[in-house]
């Protein structure tokens, strides 16, 4: 029975002219396809099994993986955070000597224990303490996406490059490169409550962070704290970043130093006009009743304001006693509308004005202001407006020697630079083109400046929405769009996913690269791209984690589909090895399809997602056929694509999954009969309306902490894209999983953690309801205790992506299991089937 609610998909048996070119083509290049994977199926045979086990066991399969690179600021070293040996997931803290050559351990994270003495470090394992993190942090760090890691998580250098500043266990260390090894690491901290969001301030003379909800500095020369703020408690917090500023906005901080660092501006969060919802923890032996104030969707926001203090003592007139308390802080005005979100918050260099950036509630306007600290009045420099939204960047530099400031806008239809005078008046577009300047993932792609020459660093995606490259183009030229694209020049090559960290001065650069066969590598460049040296090779080869495996690796393919709009989709795709003439494999299609988000890439496995990629790989090699298509609505592509979904989510992307089975449908080796869909987050949302809307085309499907209500999620990414239910209930309404339940044909298997603050676990109580109330047969596999990211953690992510196998197998594969099925092991075991 065909869906009445999906009647504009085209029926299988018509299929779209297109598809029917597409399907000629694959079946001209089916029996080179199937020679190579009989090849490949010999080759696999002497590979061993790739598990699920292996996949979250250490060493990682990528090899030797560096996090948070970056230079410190003299240049001479490259930090990075590093999994250990025996503990992928234990960052400890290690350095590149760039006039050495060579690598070294700065610090060991097993050596500091929550009960060294203050100044001190005492050697051995954590033990009790604050190891266990407190709710704050928590709350924090799955924010961050960093709730799965331990050690050293974070860390910030001074601006003189002696030393560095990191967290561990809620407590603050320093680490001093000037210091004999045994005395290198300090203490700072030694409190029962958690210090976060740590940093030194411009001149290095402080550091601060947020405790017990108040923003604190300690002055590093006499080791003196000082509170800035001493009204944060109950539902007031100050210098902290609220939840929606932290989950959806990309701001995870609520503090910023003057450049001269005798001021810190910085938000008080008043909590109180949000809702308070009680939900329940549901732990394995017990049950945590949560009062968590949540912002839902048409719901009132926490009123945020914003504040500049000026530093005990740091006026040279009077000097300072020693507990003085701070200058009473200033109140900064934020213009209009009222109702809005604080988006960003600079200094400009030479300390004299704020910039902050305000969007307003409905997301279709965002305000660049400059602000008084002495007076708190502010004027407006310059208004971005959208008919859809107006996405938030961290792109704003600052040009101190030119009076002018690099701003992103993506007013042609792409996010390009543009230079403005400190007034707010154009001075010319610096990129252009039927392209983006993006980062990895909507992170900064501004890398550097270098005003002396006139040229600016930066990644984008003008050679492929699927690849990364660093480019430079000069500040000063011509306004002409064709000549500025020409000006821009390339600095990366190499097809693939370029992530780039590059030197304050613009001198040098760290290429992190690597393509579908290449796990990343970590190679330093000159400016204009030449290599200096090579910090992390990462071959392939015998002694590489992943070499057992390595023969066995499916090759992913990629292509590409029309929307029904014209514009384009890319897919790609994995084989399974042994594929045989005539005969039809499964699919299981792998989804996100949100917003602001990018899984189509020609990168190794996903990186930094590794264990997604090695999933679908371990997938592929039990016999299924894995399809991932960025449908529209899905990140870094322009206003045309992604705003396609606005105020009807649900709609658009549902379309074009459909197309892209439709696609599958014409391949020889595809059955029809056997596509399944799974995804996570908003790709359990994805995964929920695919065998509600469209039973016809998905046969199985799994949901892991999907939202069902959009009613139910929170204001800013919730009303972005669909209003509010006050203004869009029809859009409300049809966005719902509920409205759809009664199209559920398929089996089901619905995952969640019990205790996800992000989507609460309510989403999928409520959709358990209604289906119970239809009659519909689907499956559980709830998570006590875990959080909305458990798939990334060792103790559930194992657990879960066997059930997800397990159910696939039960439902897809079994109808017409491969020849390797009934003993239960990978295909790279089994001699191919004649």
């Amino acid at each position: 029975m065909t869906n009445p609610s999906y009647r504009r998909i085209r029926p299988a048996h018509q299929p779209d002219r297109r598809l029917a070119v597409a399907a000629l083509a694959s079946a001209a290049i089916a029996a080179a396809a199937l020679a190579a994977t009989a090849q490949q199926a010999s080759e696999a045979a002497v590979a061993e099994p790739l598990t699920i086990e292996r996949i979250f066991a250490a060493p990682d399969l990528s090899g030797t993986v560096l996090r948070n690179p970056r230079f410190s600021p003299d240049g001479r070293l490259v930090t990075y955070l590093q999994g250990r040996p025996d503990d992928k997931d234990r960052l400890d803290l290690w350095a590149w000597d760039v006039a050495a050559g060579r690598s070294l351990r700065l610090v060991d994270s097993t050596q500091i224990t929550a009960g060294a003495q203050r100044g001190s470090v005492a050697a051995g394992p954590p033990e009790a303490g604050k190891a266990v993190v407190n709710n704050e942090e928590e709350q924090r760090r799955e924010r961050q996406r960093t709730s799965s890691l331990s050690g050293i998580v974070d860390y910030v250098f001074s601006p003189d490059s002696r030393r560095l500043l990191f967290p561990i266990d809620g407590d603050l260390f320093l680490y001093d490169r000037d210091a004999p090894a045994a005395q290198a690491v300090r203490r700072l901290t030694d409190t029962a409550a958690y210090e976060t969001d740590p940093k030194f301030s411009p001149q290095g003379r402080y550091v601060s962070f947020v405790r017990d909800q108040n923003l604190w500095v300690i002055e590093l020369a006499s080791g003196r704290e000082q509170a800035v703020t001493r009204d944060g408690q109950g539902t007031v917090s100050c210098g902290t970043a609220e939840f929606v500023a932290q989950e959806e906005m990309d701001r995870s901080t609520g503090y910023w130093w003057s450049p001269d660092e005798t001021r810190i501006a910085f938000t008080r969060v008043d909590e109180a006009p949000v809702d308070l919802l009680e939900r329940f923890e549901i732990l394995a032996d017990s049950v945590r009743v949560v009062q968590q104030r949540y912002p839902a969707a048409g719901r009132p926001n926490a009123d945020v304001r914003l504040y500049v203090a000026t530093l005990p003592g740091r006026d040279p007139r009077k000097p300072a006693a020693a507990d003085e308390p701070p200058v009473a802080p200033i109140r900064i005005d934020t213009g209009e509308p009222a109702d809005g979100y604080l988006a960003r918050v600079d200094w400009f260099p030479d300390s004299m004005a704020l910039a902050l950036q305000w969007q307003s509630r409905d997301q279709r306007q965002l305000i660049l202001r400059r602000a008084d600290p002495a007076t708190g009045r502010s004027q407006e420099l310059l208004r971005e407006h959208s008919d859809s939204w107006v996405s938030l960047h961290d792109e704003l530099t600052f040009l101190p020697r030119r009076r002018a400031f690099l701003w992103a806008s993506e007013r042609s239809g792409q996010r390009h630079l543009y230079l403005y005078d400190y007034r707010g008046q154009l001075l010319r577009p610096v990129t252009a083109g039927d392209w983006m300047v993006t980062g990895d993932g909507g992170e900064r792609a501004i890398e550097a400046v270098d005003e002396r020459s006139g040229r600016v660093w930066f990644t984008a995606n003008r050679e492929s929405p699927l690849e990364r490259h660093l480019y430079v183009a000069p500040l000063e030229g011509p306004r002409d769009p064709a000549a500025i694209e020409a000006g821009i020049r390339q600095l990366s090559s190499g097809a693939g996913w370029h992530s780039v960290t590059m030197a304050p001065d613009g001198s040098r650069w760290l290429d992190l690269f690597s393509d579908p066969d290449t796990p990343p590598s970590l190679t330093l460049r000159r400016s204009d791209g030449r290599a200096l040296a090579t910090l992390v090779s990462n071959r392939l080869d015998a002694a590489h984690p992943y070499a057992p495996f390595r023969s066995a690796q499916r090759p992913t393919e990629f292509g590409t589909l029309q929307a029904a709009d014209g514009q384009t989709l890319h897919w790609q795709m994995l084989r399974p090895p042994g594929m045989q003439a005539g005969r039809r494999y499964p699919v299981i299609v792998d989804v996100y399809g949100g917003p602001g988000f990018q899984r189509v890439k020609r990168a190794w496995g996903g990186f930094p997602r590794s264990n997604e990629g090695f999933f679908r790989q371990y997938l592929a090699r039990q016999g299924y056929v894995v399809f991932t298509l960025d449908n529209r609505g899905s990140g870094f592509r322009g206003t045309a694509f992604e705003s396609a979904v606005h105020r009807q989510l649900g709609q658009r992307e549902i379309d074009d999954q459909v197309r892209g089975v439709e696609y599958l449908r014409s391949l020889p080796f595809v059955d029809p009969a056997r596509v399944g869909i799974f995804g996570w987050s908003y790709g359990g949302y994805m995964a929920l309306l695919a065998m509600l809307r469209a039973p016809q085309h998905f046969a199985a499907g799994v949901a892991g902490a999907p939202v069902t209500d959009w009613s139910l999620y929170d204001t800013h990414y919730t009303e972005r894209y669909l209003g509010t239910p006050q203004d869009n209930a029809a859009g409300y309404r049809e966005a719902s999983v509920l409205t759809h339940a009664d199209g559920l044909q398929g089996p089901l298997l619905v995952m969640h953690g019990m205790a996800d603050d992000n989507v609460l676990f309510t989403h999928s109580t409520a959709l358990f309801k209604r289906l119970q109330d239809l009659g519909k047969p689907f499956d559980v596999m709830p998570y006590p205790g875990s959080k909305h990211g458990l798939l990334r953690f060792q103790g559930t992510g194992p657990h879960a992506y066997h059930s997800i196998a397990r159910f696939f197998d039960r439902h897809l594969r079994a109808a017409q299991s491969p020849p390797w099925a009934a003993k239960d092991v990978s295909p790279e075991t089994a001699a191919p089937t004649r």
